[in-house]
């Protein structure tokens, strides 16, 4: 054997091995954890008993924390404000962490009193998905950075992690020395400025206070924990806290790397629990087979179901007609499909028998489901569903109703461009 032979072999050998790890990468990066509960969920309590509160408890591994209240902030200009007011009054710690980050505006206000806080001695740490944050300028970051701010870029491209790099966090979570907590659906950027009137995006966030904030902590430092390996675990960001209202609520946590897919399973069990009336908002609809039979089976049960989407043109083209492929037996079974006219749908909100309701990060479709970090709230309450109920219902009215003869006589090209997003379902 030549030396020549013997190095195009070694050459071939190394190319192989390589090919095969740049595979096995793609492929793990790829296709998310298999669905865990894949089998039709029925026969379950209603959604306002006893039973299913113990079994929601069981199966999610939790119960509510007692003792909260919640503040509902209705778009940009109120969540802003809020959030802006609750940095700026820190004097022990702030835990920060969103997907989405930029814009001249928006993201400039919030550096800078995150950057003025670390000054004044707060312990700041803030975590911004890399993909969520890749538009905002290095001089944001550098600002904050210089002021003492503990930054992280949420899954940043590295050669060693690009099996995690699809992974992102979506969740919106803002804990202000360890007492007041916000969580929802808005990010920290210029479109979600202002109100729908003037072309902001229409969405919700909720400011809490009381023992589950202790809880919200929680979900930031686990991501915290993973990406940094330290801990946070003093009283500035764990102090004792006292019952500040009537509330019981409930965190669910969502993640690839427990896979357990929890939201997506507290989200099956409520449907199945249904025995009035199930409304769902989401600014992106793709789910799995198993959560589309669960409407159906609903509807057939006589629940009233509806969904308040965005309108056509403010989302992604490919995801929309990848969605309104799906959208036909839900029509056929009588399923109310509502987009939302005056400008980009955002809000989140699962509201099932005017009691059990669901706030947070989570969109209904698979990536929030099985890909990205997410953080809802679970809450059963008459009162809280009714309030939510009625800003729903305000929502509708500016609405355009989507029917079947609509859906039967889309064009065949957005068909087509459907069919072919569909084959990266997992993603959407």
């Amino acid at each position: 054997m030549t030396n020549r032979f013997r190095i195009w072999l070694i050459a071939v050998a190394a190319g192989a091995v390589l090919t095969t790890v740049v595979a096995f990468l793609i492929y793990a990066n790829a296709v998310p954890a298999p669905m865990r509960v894949s089998e039709p969920i029925s026969s379950i309590p209603a959604i306002d008993s006893e039973a299913f509160r113990h079994l929601q408890s069981v199966v999610l591994g939790s119960t509510a924390t007692p003792g909260n209240r919640i503040d509902i902030l209705e778009n940009g200009e109120e969540i802003f404000e809020a959030k802006l007011q609750a940095i700026n009054q820190a004097t022990r710690s702030i835990t920060f962490e969103t997907f989405e980050f930029w814009g001249e505006e928006i993201a400039g206000d919030f550096a800078e009193a995150l950057a003025n806080a670390a000054q004044r001695g707060v312990a700041v740490h803030a975590i911004f998905d890399h993909v969520g944050s890749v538009k905002a300028s290095r001089d944001t970051f550098r600002r904050m950075e210089d002021a003492g701010v503990d930054v992280v870029r949420w899954r940043s491209p590295t050669w060693y992690q690009l099996s995690r790099f699809n992974h992102r966090t979506h969740r919106k979570l803002l804990i202000v020395d360890g007492t007041i907590g916000f969580t929802g659906g808005a990010n920290v950027a210029d479109p979600w400025q202002g109100n729908p009137d003037s072309g902001g995006y229409r969405d919700n966030h909720y400011r809490f206070e009381g023992p589950v904030v202790a809880h919200l902590q929680h979900s930031f430092m686990i991501n915290w924990l993973d990406a940094t390996n330290q801990l946070l675990y003093s009283t500035k960001y764990l102090p004792k806290l006292e019952a500040r209202g009537e509330l019981g609520v409930k965190v669910v946590d969502g993640s690839p790397r427990e896979g357990t897919q929890r939201i997506r399973l507290a989200l099956l069990l409520a449907i199945a629990g249904a025995r009035d009336s199930i409304r769902l908002a989401t600014p992106y609809f793709y789910p799995d087979d198993m959560i589309l039979e669960a409407l159906i089976d609903a509807r057939e049960r006589g629940v009233s179901v509806d969904l308040l989407l965005p309108a056509e043109g403010y989302y992604s083209t490919l995801v929309r007609e990848a969605s309104r492929n799906r959208w036909g037996p839900l029509l056929e079974s009588g399923v109310n499909i509502h987009e939302y006219q005056p400008s980009k749908y955002h809000a989140k909100l699962y509201l099932i028998d005017d009691y059990w309701v669901s706030i947070g990060s989570s969109n209904l479709d698979n990536r929030s489901f099985r890909l990205n970090d997410e953080t809802n709230v679970i809450i059963m309450d008459g009162d809280l569903a009714a309030t939510l109920t009625s800003m729903y219902d305000l929502d509708l009215e500016q609405t355009k109703a989507y029917d079947l003869d609509a859906w039967n006589n889309r064009p065949l090209t957005r068909r087509l461009l459907g069919w072919m997003a569909m084959t990266i379902g997992w993603h959407l």
